[in-house]
């Protein structure tokens, strides 16, 4: 058996990563053709197949996965020494991949992201967003955001901003028809505005006071997926909505929104970066983390979505309020 060359390994990298050859001959910058001739002389050296292929879809062998989870964290330590070597020249080089929420992106591209890439012109950042919360790890990030309560135990977080907290919100001509309520379970007599998260499930309300932790799957005839659309469907008069502060806040000022059940909504932490505390910190990632410390108090007025918060574990969450 010949040894496989770097270029057929991360070919295979790239598809099992994107599960698609178009895909990942796009991002390697390759004709698709090159790309399919890398993973099957790959395949024919090592004599087993490592994906499965149809017209539609690319997947995995169970030979592919194992060699998948042995060569990941290899090619992850040789990409970081070539980083760290080039940063010793103070050029630092290659790719830096942060996973987050649409809104989560957009305070990066709105704070740290310029001042980043003018210190360091040679990097590639590539920054996605998605509303789903993955495993950074398995799926090949260098860093994520989340909120700082549902970081993973086992990850070092850096916090990007204040702490934050999450508001019911509802028009003065909306409260002015029925009575405002006074504790969580009040809200079954009211028409709430329900949030659907990327997942596809509707977001159960979180609520807490001196200890005492409540989830509600609020009634309601009108869900939405956008806090922006929640706001003004609040102001409209349509019923009770529970978004992000910041979204409310301006509404909030002018009168067009009033809060209720202030007491149930504690601040929360905000939101972190975060990436695995058992692994070679890359010299770009270091270098993103310098940036974040400098601009430390500018990076304001982040509003996360509720589905980040909806990723924390109940149990931490009651453990936090007590």
């Amino acid at each position: 058996m010949g040894k496989p060359t770097l270029s057929e390994l991360r070919a295979f990298m790239a598809v099992a990563e994107h599960r698609s050859f178009r895909r990942a001959a796009d991002f390697l910058g390759i004709a698709r053709p090159s790309l399919s001739h890398a993973v099957r002389g790959l395949e024919d050296g090592l004599g087993v197949r490592l994906f499965h292929r149809t017209t539609r879809s690319v997947a995995l062998t169970e030979a592919g996965t194992r060699l998948l989870g042995r060569l990941d964290p290899l090619l992850h330590d040789l990409d970081a020494a070539l980083e760290d070597v080039t940063g010793e020249q103070g050029h630092l080089q290659g790719r830096l991949r942060i996973n987050g929420s649409d809104t989560s992106i957009r305070l990066l591209l709105r704070t740290v992201v310029p001042e980043f890439l003018a210190r360091h012109p040679g990097v590639e950042l590539d920054l996605v967003a998605e509303g789903r919360l993955v495993d950074i790890v398995e799926q090949g990030f260098d860093a994520g955001i989340r909120l700082g309560e549902a970081v993973p135990k086992d990850m070092v977080a850096i916090p990007l901003g204040p702490d934050i907290r999450f508001l019911a919100v509802a028009s003065p001509r909306y409260l002015a028809a029925r009575p405002a309520p006074d504790v969580p379970d009040a809200l079954s007599r009211h028409q709430c505005i329900r949030q659907r998260l990327p997942s596809g499930k509707r977001y159960r309300w979180e609520f807490s006071k001196r200890g005492q932790a409540v989830e509600i799957d609020v009634p309601g005839t009108l869900t939405l997926d956008s806090n922006p659309l929640m706001v003004e469907a609040a102001i409209d008069g349509l019923g009770i909505a529970y978004v992000p502060e910041p979204y409310a806040r301006a509404a909030l000022d002018d009168g067009r929104l009033a809060s209720v059940l202030e007491d149930w909504c504690p601040r929360i932490p905000g939101l972190s970066l975060y990436f695995p505390g058992n692994r070679h910190v890359p010299a770009s990632l270091r270098a993103f983390i310098d940036t974040i410390q400098a601009l430390r108090g500018h990076v304001e007025g982040l509003a996360p979505s509720p589905s980040l918060r909806a990723s924390a574990p109940a149990a931490r969450r009651r453990k936090r309020n007590r």
